[in-house]
């Protein structure tokens, strides 16, 4: 089965890209977790550092499917996440999807889908369900 790796911008995950992150997706300006924007305080944490949201590390996999693999007009259906490491602020994400089953009657694929972090190490595992939309002239 096919699989793609993919990995945002360098940079990507800096606190004020974080912050227009959170803004953009509907998170209360006022959920100020301090384990996401309170250095002094994420630093003396069980992470020792800023880390990001989980929805910024998941995000790479929307990114993913959306542009590489199925590709544009694909939404997910259904995810399964184990977060499993922090992901921290400055640090470089990969995301992985591989195919595992494809529908023969609907343009539906069920994927395993990682990330990991620059390290290597892996930070998010799991499954998700997609389905293409054919897109008219696209």
């Amino acid at each position: 089965m096919s699989s793609v790796l993919w990995a945002p911008a360098p940079g990507a995950f800096q606190s004020s890209n974080l912050a227009r992150f959170s803004l953009a997706n509907g998170f209360d300006p006022r959920d100020r977790n301090p384990l996401h924007y309170d250095r002094a305080l994420a630093e003396k944490s069980v992470f020792g550092k800023l880390i990001v949201q989980g929805g910024v590390t998941s995000g790479i996999l929307n990114a993913l499917v959306a542009e590489d693999l199925p590709g544009p007009g694909t939404v997910f259906l259904e995810v399964a996440w184990k977060f499993v490491k922090a992901v921290g602020v400055y640090e470089e994400i990969t995301g992985r999807v591989e195919v595992k089953k494809v529908r023969p009657d609907k343009p539906i694929g069920k994927f395993e889908t990682s990330v990991r972090n620059d390290q290597g190490e892996l930070c998010l595992t799991g499954t998700a369900t997609v389905f293409t939309v054919p897109l008219q002239g696209a």
